[in-house]
C-alpha cells in the first residue's frame, strides 16, 4: 500500500493492511494531537503490521537522503524486537492532526528535527505494538504474557510454541491499546547505536533505480509544464506572444499564470522548445536591478553604522576605544543556491470532486492548504502524497509555498482532467532565486597580555521571515533569530561583547540553506577567534578550550577531534597546515580539523578532515557518519567555489559549468568520531556544514596565506 492508497478511517486502514495497525499513544507534550480514546487504532497510525509479518513505519518526515526512513525504522525494530528484513517505510499522508512535527506544530521537515521530535513518539508506538502482539499470542497459547519473548520477529514460549508477527496481527488488532507500554533501556539495545546493525532502508531501491521520484512520474494524458519567469526578480509579464511557441510539435497550450508564462507540452522537450519560442515583454519597473558588487558596497557601509543589538554583555565599545591593540576583520558571503540533484518538480491531477498532488513536499501542511485554496477545493478534497526527493538543502521548505502555488496555478489554468507535471530545469533552479542570503560581517576585537578582552560584530543581510506568515516563529523585537544564530552569543567567555544586526531590503528572494544562519556566522566567529588567538600567541585548540568553561559538550568534541587528529599544533609538515573550527547547531556539537596545502594551481587542497560530533544518542552511527561526510563535502564545495552573482539584477551562474560544485577528486578523506551520549538525539543533517569552511580558512592562515575574508575562496567575483 502506498501513501496515496491510505485513507484515514479505521475500517480502511485495517482492511488495507490485512493485519495490525498501531495508533500512537502520544507523550504528554503532544496530546493535543491524540484521537479520542475510543478511536484506539485510528486515525493516528504510525505502524502497520501485515499478514506477511512485514512492519511498515509511516514516516511523517520527507526522505530526501538524510535518513528518517532508516532512523525511525531502527527505533521501531528496536522496540518491537523485529528482524531488520521485516522493516519497511513509507511517507505519511498530509494530515497535520496526525502527523505534525512537534517542533513546528505543522507537518513538515526541517531544522534537523526529524529524529529529535520523533524519538520518544515512535518508540512509544512501537512498544505498544510489541505489547499487543505479545498479549494476542498469550491469549492464543493460554500462557502468561510475561513468559513470552520476541527474538528477530518471532514470538516464543518455553513450551516450544512460536509464531511470527503476522500470525497474531489480526487478533492484536482487536485488543485495546495499553496506556503506557514500557520502553527498552539502553543496555538492552540491539539496533540503536550499533555499528553496522542495519542497512539503509531506501538504499537498495535507489541503487537499482526502483525508487520513484517526482521526475519519474508518467501518467496517461499527462502534460509536462515549464514556466517562463522574469529574468530579474520582481519583474512581471507586460505582454506575450505565443504564436511561434504553439507551432512547435508537441506544444499543447500556453497560459499566463501568476509567476509567468506556462508552456504545456507532450513531454519535456517540446515544452522547453516552446518556451524558447515565446516572445515575452517584461515589466521591470519594480524589479531588483542592482548587482552583487553594489549590494555588498551598501552592506559594508551599513556595517559601519549602529545596528539593532542582538546580544551583548559588558561594554565592548568602551574597551575597544581604549585598547592598545584592536584587530578588525570583514567577511563577505555571497548568495548561494541549494542546487539539489533533483530540481523542483510536482505532479497534480484534479476535477470537481477533488485533487491529488504528488511531489517531494517538505512542509505538507502549508503546501496542502495552498493547493486547496488555489483550486478552490475544501482541504479534505485534496490529497498530497509525499514523494522521495533528490535532495533539498532547504530549497523545498518554502516560506512562500511558491512551488505548490505554481503547480496548482498550472493545473487550474489548463483546466480539470488534464494531469500536469511541472518541472524546473537546472537553469530555472539556479536563476530562480530563493538563495542563501548575501551577508557581511564586520568584527572588531581587542587583545591584551595574551587574552581576548573585547569582541563586536555587526551583521548585515536579508531576513526571509520578516513580512511573512512565519514571522512569529523567529522574529523577536524586530530581530530575525536565523540571521544572528551562532553570533549573538559566543561559546567563548569574553567579558565585553556585542553583536548588532542590520536587516537590509533587497528584491532578491531568499530562503534557509543547509544549516541556515550558521552557514555564515560559524565562518565569521571561528575565523575571528582563530585570528585573535593567533595574535595572542595561543594554540588554536588550547586557546579555545580555555574559553569554553560554560560549554562542556562543545569542549568535549574539540578534545575528541584533537585526539583523533593527534593534534600537536597547526603545522602539519610537508607544506601542510591544520585549521580548527567548532560549532553548535540544531542541538548538535561538531568540531573539525582540516589538513590543507596549496596545490600547483594555487588553489587550496584539502587532504583530510577529522570530525567529532555529539548528537545525543546515536541512533544510526552509519547514517551519522554519512551525514557528516556529506555535510563536509557540501560545505567545502561552497566555501571554495560556490556563489551566485548578480549583474544588474540578473543571476550570472546558470548551470554547473558556472556554479561549480566539489568534484570527486577534490573530496578529502574524512574520519568521524561519534561521542557516546545519553542525551536525547539531535540533528545530523545540517551540523556537519558550518565548521568546514572556517577550518580550511584557518589552515590557510597558518600556511602564510591571508585568511579568506570573502567567499568563495577560489574565483570570487564580487
Amino acid at each position: 500500500m502506498t501513501a496515496h492508497d491510505l485513507t484515514l478511517s479505521r475500517r480502511s486502514l485495517l482492511a488495507g493492511a490485512g493485519g495490525l495497525v498501531i495508533a500512537l499513544h502520544l507523550p504528554k507534550a503532544a496530546r493535543a494531537q491524540q484521537a479520542p480514546a475510543a478511536a484506539t487504532f485510528a486515525p493516528n497510525a504510525f505502524i502497520r503490521v501485515a499478514a506477511d509479518s512485514s512492519v511498515t513505519v509511516i514516516v511523517k518526515h520527507i526522505e530526501f537522503g538524510q535518513g528518517p526512513f532508516t532512523g525511525l525504522a531502527t527505533l521501531v525494530a528496536e522496540e518491537m524486537d523485529a528482524d531488520w528484513s521485516q522493516m519497511r517505510a513509507e511517507h505519511a499522508p498530509a494530515d497535520v492532526k496526525l502527523y505534525a512535527n512537534l517542533a513546528f506544530g505543522v507537518q513538515g521537515t526541517g531544522g534537523s528535527t526529524a529524529m529529535a521530535n520523533s524519538f520518544d513518539q515512535i518508540r512509544k508506538a512501537a512498544a505498544t505494538a510489541r505489547l499487543m502482539l505479545v498479549q494476542a499470542a498469550a491469549q492464543a497459547w493460554k500462557v502468561p504474557a510475561g513468559e513470552i519473548t520476541i527474538e528477530a520477529g518471532v514470538l516464543k514460549h518455553a513450551s516450544g510454541k512460536q509464531g511470527r508477527f503476522g500470525d497474531f496481527a489480526g487478533a492484536a488488532a482487536k485488543l485495546p491499546a495499553p496506556a503506557d507500554a514500557p520502553l527498552k533501556q539502553p543496555a538492552q539495545f540491539r539496533f540503536i547505536g550499533k555499528e553496522g546493525a542495519v542497512r539503509r532502508i531506501d538504499g537498495a531501491d535507489k541503487a537499482r533505480g526502483k525508487a520513484q521520484f517526482t521526475i519519474d512520474i508518467a501518467a496517461p494524458g499527462m502534460l509536462t509544464v515549464v514556466v517562463a519567469r522574469p529574468p530579474r526578480f520582481g519583474g512581471k509579464v507586460a505582454s506575450f506572444d505565443a504564436t511561434e511557441a504553439l507551432k512547435i510539435k508537441g506544444v499543447v497550450d500556453v497560459k499566463q499564470i501568476g509567476s509567468g508564462i506556462a508552456v504545456y507540452g507532450q513531454g519535456m522537450w517540446p515544452a522547453i522548445k516552446g518556451r524558447e519560442a515565446l516572445k515575452v515583454t517584461w515589466d521591470e519597473s519594480g524589479a531588483e536591478t542592482r548587482g552583487s558588487a553594489e549590494i555588498v558596497a551598501a552592506y559594508r557601509a551599513l556595517a559601519r553604522t549602529p545596528g539593532t543589538v542582538a546580544g551583548s554583555h559588558g561594554d565592548a565599545q568602551a574597551v575597544l576605544a581604549k585598547a592598545e591593540r584592536v584587530i578588525e576583520a570583514e567577511y563577505v558571503f555571497p548568495y548561494l543556491a541549494h542546487a539539489p540533484m533533483e530540481p523542483l518538480d510536482g505532479y497534480l491531477e484534479w476535477n470537481a470532486q477533488g485533487a491529488l498532488a504528488r511531489f517531494g513536499s517538505q512542509f505538507q501542511t502549508t503546501e496542502h492548504q495552498t493547493i486547496a485554496m488555489i483550486l478552490e477545493l475544501p482541504p479534505e478534497k485534496v490529497k498530497l502524497e509525499t514523494m522521495l526527493a533528490g535532495g533539498s538543502f532547504g530549497r523545498r521548505a518554502q516560506v512562500s509555498q511558491h512551488l505548490a502555488a505554481e503547480l496548482a496555478m498550472c493545473a487550474k489554468a489548463i483546466g480539470p482532467n488534464r494531469p500536469v507535471k511541472l518541472v524546473w530545469t537546472r537553469e530555472d533552479d539556479l536563476t530562480g532565486g530563493h538563495y542563501r542570503p548575501l551577508f557581511v560581517h564586520r568584527l572588531r576585537g581587542a587583545v591584551k597580555d595574551g587574552k581576548i578582552t573585547a569582541w563586536t560584530n555587526s551583521i548585515v543581510g536579508q531576513s526571509f521571515f520578516l513580512g511573512t506568515p512565519f514571522e512569529a516563529m523567529t522574529v523577536k523585537n524586530g530581530i530575525d533569530a536565523t540571521m544572528v544564530e551562532g553570533a549573538d552569543e559566543l561559546p567563548y567567555e569574553i567579558a565585553d561583547f556585542c553583536c548588532e544586526v542590520h536587516t537590509a531590503k533587497v528584491g532578491v528572494p531568499t530562503l534557509w540553506w543547509r544549516s541556515v544562519g550558521h552557514t555564515h556566522t560559524a565562518y565569521a566567529v571561528e575565523c575571528f577567534i582563530d585570528e585573535l588567538l593567533q595574535a595572542a600567541g595561543q594554540d588554536p585548540v588550547q586557546g579555545r578550550l580555555a574559553l569554553m568553561g560554560k560549554e562542556p559538550r562543545l569542549a568535549a568534541v574539540l578534545k575528541a577531534v584533537a585526539e583523533l587528529a593527534k593534534w600537536t599544533g597547526p603545522d602539519a609538515g610537508n607544506g601542510r597546515a591544520r585549521g580548527v573550527a567548532v560549532a553548535e547547531s540544531f542541538g548538535s556539537f561538531v568540531a573539525q580539523i582540516a589538513e590543507v596545502s596549496i596545490g600547483a594551481d594555487g588553489e587550496p587542497k584539502v587532504h583530510k578532515v577529522w570530525c567529532a560530533i555529539d548528537c545525543g544518542i546515536a541512533v544510526n552511527p552509519d547514517v551519522i557518519r554519512a551525514q557528516m561526510e556529506g555535510g563536509i563535502g557540501f560545505g567545502l564545495g561552497h566555501a571554495l567555489y560556490g556563489e551566485i552573482t548578480l549583474d544588474k539584477g540578473k543571476p550570472v551562474q546558470t548551470n554547473f559549468d558556472s556554479y561549480r560544485s566539489l568534484r570527486f577528486q577534490e573530496m578529502p578523506q574524512v574520519e568521524v568520531a561519534i561521542i557516546a551520549s545519553t542525551e536525547k538525539p539531535t540533528g545530523v543533517g545540517e551540523p556537519g556544514v558550518p565548521p568546514i569552511g572556517p577550518a580550511v580558512a584557518n589552515a590557510l592562515a597558518r600556511l602564510g596565506r591571508d585568511r579568506p575574508r570573502q567567499l568563495p575562496m577560489v574565483g570570487g567575483t564580487v
